[in-house]
């Protein structure tokens, strides 16, 4: 396993002014190789990619932190406002209402094929109220938020001062150092038989065998940092970037002059799902994988792996954390 090398870094103040009291890690910029051969085709291929320093939360945006943008600015996220019929057409009037999907175990095993085994929409199901009706976030203050779309991410994020990261600076920071490294920590999934990170234990998603007292997401901190002293880069909840989703990453530079810098992945006309050619809900690249990844399923609890998700859908398993870029660069 090799080490990268990061290039000189940026003469600026390491900790920057945080008036939302925001514990940030300053990552140094570099050049090491994105994505992976060796797993899902979205992965590949392999490329290197050159980043500029910047500051990233050391962990996702919590249920407090989310509280107090909410309280402060008044924001109601997508999953507590009614759907527009006019945007959703053919939909059956009695969907149309407030909710979000919500991770539903099934007691048996279940064809993994179909995803509805253990996802249900729950009406009532928002950020408030992970489970839906009757839940709240009682104790949960230090829990990664969840049940927000982009733009839900993305109006914290500017009302923060701040910005989401592209998927280029979120898999860098991710590999805490490692250039390319299997996991977020090296080369074993469980090192010594240590679980690194909240993701799935047994088979999924019938069997859970966590010996955490908790079965969905956990506290911030609750696993080891990595390199770059960031915790929860990998499992509990995926984390939204600002990347467009496409199919397959660019080829590798022929040379190191064609290296590309600070690269924004696709376009929102890319990123559009041609399995279902009716449904115009451009798509957004997210990382990390959550606490539903399993060996038996959804192996994407490593730093290369990627997710589309469609910008208006929420679940109980997707969250977020910023970035501040020296000089405001976008």
């Amino acid at each position: 396993m090799s080490v990268m090398t990061p290039s000189q870094r940026i003469d600026v103040d390491p900790v920057p002014h945080d008036v939302q009291g925001r514990n940030m890690v300053w990552i140094p910029g570099g050049t090491f190789r994105m994505g992976s051969d060796r797993h899902y085709p979205e992965e590949s291929p392999v490329h290197r990619v050159t980043v500029n320093g910047f500051w990233i939360d050391r962990a996702p945006v919590t249920n407090r932190e989310f509280r107090r943008f909410v309280e402060s600015t008044g924001h109601v996220t997508f999953a507590e406002r009614d759907p527009d019929p006019r945007e959703y057409p053919g939909a059956l009037p009695h969907m149309l209402k407030a909710g979000s999907l919500v991770f539903s175990p099934p007691g048996h095993p279940v064809d993994l094929r179909n995803w509805s085994q253990w996802w249900s929409f729950r009406f009532g199901a928002t950020w408030r109220k992970p489970y839906g009706s009757g839940s709240s976030i009682k104790g949960l203050d230090d829990h990664p938020v969840v049940h927000v779309t982009s733009a839900d991410a993305e109006a914290y994020a500017a009302w923060a001062c701040r910005s989401l990261p592209t998927e280029a600076e979120w898999e860098f920071a991710a590999r805490g150092g490692f250039d390319g490294a299997e996991f977020a920590w090296g080369d074993e999934l469980e090192p010594d038989g240590r679980q690194m990170a909240n993701t799935w234990q047994g088979e999924f998603p019938h069997r859970n065998l966590s010996l955490q007292s908790y079965k969905r997401t956990t506290p911030i901190g609750a696993f080891p940092s990595n390199g770059y002293g960031l915790v929860d880069m990998i499992g509990n909840v995926w984390e939204w970037t600002s990347d467009w989703y496409r199919p397959k990453h660019p080829a590798d530079a022929p040379k190191a002059c064609c290296i590309p810098e600070n690269p924004r992945g696709g376009n929102e006309d890319q990123s559009y799902d041609p399995r279902q050619p009716e449904i115009r809900i451009p798509r957004r690249v997210l990382k990390g994988g959550s606490h539903l990844c399993a060996p038996n399923y959804c192996r994407r609890y490593r730093p290369a792996a990627r997710h589309a998700q469609p910008v208006d859908t929420s679940t109980s398993h997707i969250g977020f954390r910023c970035v501040v870029r020296p000089n405001g660069g976008a």
